[in-house]
């Protein structure tokens, strides 16, 4: 055997260790043609199947070692130790590669190095090769983003201290400035947040700037830059902890003013108040003109964040003391804080106002402009203060309400009408991930209707569409077993691919008696049966094919789909007819249609658009509190499903799931994949669906879970009642404990008032009890409301404020007080009724409220909601 046949049996058999001692003896024209079999190698398990994994991952170290060794030029050798599809998510052999590399020149390693530190997908992991290589040449270290990230990832993963390893490590000095520089913060730096810990970079970097290893003003410009470049919280956190490390003095400080008036402006929350505590030193100490102070003080009041507006506040107000003839460059920028949400911050703002006016008519006409911003429970202060200029004109005309266009039916379009077309639709269904539901239910049944007409026809047109499916390759063909998922069960089925061995009995769903899961096994059914009347008699269209988007099915269609099948004299699916009556559109009008038919099928109809097709009912409770220390979930409400009769005893047994009883307290399939087909599987029974929701959604209010309320906004679009449950779920979704689950709730909730089917009362009644059991709390109802309200729906925000108030108010909610919770609410409330100016009942326990000693936030916006509810009554 010739070496160079070893060599490639070597890689074959993935003995990665062996290749360097086979490949020193080859001189330049044996690695050639070598190299040449090696690319060939690799381009097959390229393009092999996922099946082919194993010998994959056994020859991909040998191969890429053979390949790096046989490669004459560094660039060819960088991309081929960096190609991806050679490492399969593994680090490369680091010890092997610098033995096949051995003996080359140091300028060669030098440049491979430079190469594979270029290469920004890999430079981070490749770090360790590239180290040796720049050790091996001689050369500086490359500053790359990628191999900065490795570098320092190295040096926090040694055992010895960080501080200790950063100054023995000969790159640091050429190093640490780049960590600063980089495109993404470097993900080392956020591993390790306790200041005490060892590995602690912020504490090191400072370390090394003490004892001079490091320039201190690199680290000073570098983190303050960084800053200023904004991020993510997280990814902040580490540099403004180096500053804090560092201690800057008041010099160092002074010299950085403006990139503090910036990070005060525009970084986020933390930041912005570290930026503020260094500002406040600056003016107390007079290096703070107050031109720059009124600059930084405009921006800072303008933030959303009550804790740093009323932090400068405080420092306008010890300024303003310390220095009076300041005034006319200070007192204009409060009239941010006149236009701010919170109306305590506005009364403080005013009160600094009154106490530092001067006489001059030009500040006072420029602060009666801005106050006309104030709250009415202000206004009357502020004209007093600065004269009727301050009072906004009167807003003469009636309230109105402005809610979204509530959702408008779209019909789903017909089946394509050519062959051509179908497979277009087919190919792009089957070759997406995202396909919606009018979408793939064209392409159904499109397919069916062809099918029908020239199986042959459409099956001659689809093969070749769908040629890069892994079902219809001969060398894979053994994997198929009959359980495609989707549209191409289907499509093989016309294709006349056939299982390789018989599949399986169904197995049960996931979630056992989970309605998502039946849902799912429903739509599957309907594909089995569809191919398997293929070959048996085919249907010449789908029943069940929604009329709207929705997934609804407008029960005259139904009835007209039902007659051609009688002239047909075809026999309704079972599968496809009942997924056509969970569909249909409940419409009483249409009963006579379907007794006309005198069909079986439309005496079912008939029946499911009475008494038989009503949703099944619900019960609620509340499920006692699980005790567990990471995984316990308090006391909190379910719903049980109850039994559907019809369903389990008229449909057939792929139904079965949706029609038996539940109890809510039962394991849920509780993810947002597929939400939008579950939905529209029944789509005429929100009620239904909102109680096997139920548990997901709470979930995200009780628990660190994402998603869960992603369905909210679909189902207040879908069809029949929106009853306790919907609005229970959408109550519960007002308290997620994550914003973007919030505002799915808002969504959800503001569809429901523009399609006039918001029970605002029992919507509130439900937010007061799940106050009292602690599933949803305070503050995230305030946000989520406050989002509402925002919008314009002022009226609709009120409404279900007041029903939720009383119980908070009185104490007869239940659960723990949350005085600052409600106290948020309750200028909500007022907010809302001074701008829609709702004549209503002052809520159940206001006045006692409002005429509680203190300044509390809870007893002063009682006291505004109170006034501002007697103004509106007149």
């Amino acid at each position: 055997m010739n070496t160079s046949h070893a060599v490639f049996e070597a890689v074959r058999a993935g003995r990665t260790a062996e290749v360097p001692g086979l490949l020193k003896p080859l001189d330049r024209a044996q690695l050639r043609p070598l190299l040449a079999e090696l690319k060939q190698l690799r381009g097959e398990l390229r393009a092999a199947g996922w099946d082919r994994w194993q010998e994959r991952d056994l020859m991909s170290p040998a191969l890429l070692v053979a390949g790096a060794g046989c490669h004459t030029g560094a660039a060819a050798a960088a991309a081929w130790i960096g190609g991806r599809d050679l490492r399969r998510w593994r680090q490369v052999p680091t010890g092997v590669l610098l033995d096949v590399l051995a003996g080359r020149d140091p300028q060669w390693l030098g440049d491979l190095a430079h190469r594979l530190a270029a290469r920004a997908a890999t430079a981070a992991e490749d770090h360790p090769l590239i180290s040796e290589l720049v050790r091996l040449a001689g050369c500086p270290m490359p500053t790359t983003d990628g191999c900065v990230e490795g570098w320092a990832r190295a040096v926090g993963a040694s055992r010895t201290p960080l501080a200790l390893a950063l100054r023995r490590d000969p790159h640091t000095t050429a190093l640490v400035p780049r960590l600063f520089e980089t495109a993404e913060p470097v993900s080392v730096l956020t591993w390790r947040c306790d200041p005490e810990d060892p590995h602690h970079w912020p504490r090191a970097l400072a370390g090394l700037a003490e004892d001079g290893h490091v320039d201190r003003a690199v680290l000073l410009d570098g983190s303050t830059a960084r800053l200023l470049r904004g991020g993510k919280p997280a990814q902040l956190k580490p540099y403004r902890a180096i500053l804090q490390a560092l201690r800057p003095s008041e010099e160092e400080e002074r010299e950085r003013a403006a990139d503090w008036i910036a990070l005060a402006a525009d970084a986020p929350s933390a930041v912005a108040g570290y930026a503020q505590q260094i500002l406040a030193r600056l003016a107390a100490s007079g290096h703070l003109t107050p031109r720059l102070l009124a600059e930084m003080s405009g921006a800072v009041l303008f933030r959303p964040e009550k804790k740093l507006v009323r932090a400068q506040l405080v420092l306008l107000g010890k300024e303003l003391n310390r220095d009076p003839a300041a005034a006319p460059e200070l007192l204009p920028v409060l009239g941010e804080a006149f236009g701010h949400s919170d109306t305590d911050i506005q009364e403080r703002a005013l009160k600094l106002a009154a106490a530092h006016l001067t006489d001059d008519p030009g500040l006072r006409a420029e602060l009666a402009d801005q106050a006309q911003l104030l709250s009415p429970a202000h206004r009357a202060r502020a004209v007093e203060l600065l004269g009727p200029a301050a009072a906004p004109a009167e807003d003469t005309g009636p309230y109105e309400e402005i809610l979204p266009p509530p959702p408008v039916p779209v019909p789903v379009a017909p089946a394509p009408e050519t062959v051509a077309e179908t497979v277009e639709l087919v190919a792009a269904v089957i070759n997406s991930r995202s396909a919606t539901v009018e979408e793939f239910e064209r392409a159904l049944d499109g397919l069916v209707r062809h099918a029908h007409r020239d199986r042959a026809a459409l099956a001659e047109a689809l093969r070749p569409a769908l040629a890069g499916q892994w079902w219809l390759d001969p060398a894979r063909l053994h994997h198929y077993t009959g359980g495609l998922p989707g549209l191409a069960h289907l499509a093989a089925a016309v294709l006349d691919v056939r299982p390789s061995r018989e599949p399986h009995a169904a197995l049960p769903a996931w979630g056992g008696d989970c309605h998502h899961a039946g849902l799912r096994t429903v739509g599957q059914a309907r594909l089995r049966e569809a191919a398997q009347r293929l070959t048996t008699r085919p249907l010449p269209f789908l029943l069940a094919t929604p009329t709207q988007q929705t997934g609804s099915l407008d029960p005259r269609i139904l009835i007209a789909r039902l007659a051609a099948y009688h002239r047909l004299g075809e026999e309704p699916a079972p599968v496809d007819f009942a997924q056509a009556l969970l569909r249909v559109h409940r419409d009483a009008t249409a009963i006579p249609g379907a007794t006309a038919l005198g069909t079986p099928e439309g005496d079912r109809l008939e029946a499911w658009l009475g008494e038989a097709g009503l949703p099944a009912p619900l019960t609620r409770r509340t499920a006692a509190a699980v005790p567990h220390a990471y995984t316990g979930t308090p006391a909190h409400l379910v719903l049980d499903i109850g039994e559907r009769t019809t369903v389990l005893r008229e449909f057939p047994a792929e139904f079965h799931a949706t029609g038996r009883a539940r109890k809510g307290s039962h394991r849920c399939w509780d993810g947002d994949d597929g939400t939008v087909s579950v939905i529209a599987a029944l789509p005429e029974d929100r009620e239904t669906l909102a109680a096997s929701w139920l548990q997901a959604v709470t979930a995200c209010a009780l628990h660190d879970i994402r998603g869960g309320a992603t369905a909210l906004p679909w189902l207040a679009a879908a069809g029949g009642p929106a009853g306790p449950a919907l609005h229970l779920v959408v109550a519960i979704g007002l308290g997620a404990r994550h914003p973007e689950d919030r505002l799915r709730a808002v969504d959800a909730l503001l569809t429901l008032a523009a399609r006039d089917e918001l029970d605002a009362v029992r919507l509130g009644g439900d937010l007061a009890e799940l106050l009292g059991l602690g599933t949803v709390k305070t503050n995230r109802l305030a946000d989520s409301l406050r989002a509402a309200a925002a919008t314009g729906a002022y009226a609709t925000t009120w409404g279900v404020l007041a029903a939720a108030l009383p119980a908070l108010l009185t104490g007869t909610g239940g659960g723990t007080s949350d005085s600052r919770g409600t106290g948020e609410l309750l200028a909500l409330a007022a907010d809302c009724v001074e701008q829609c100016g709702a004549a209503s009942p002052e809520p159940a326990g206001l006045a006692d409220a409002a005429a509680r000693g203190g300044r509390s936030r809870l007893v002063t916006q009682a006291g505004r909601l109170r006034d501002a509810l007697r103004r509106a009554g007149g």
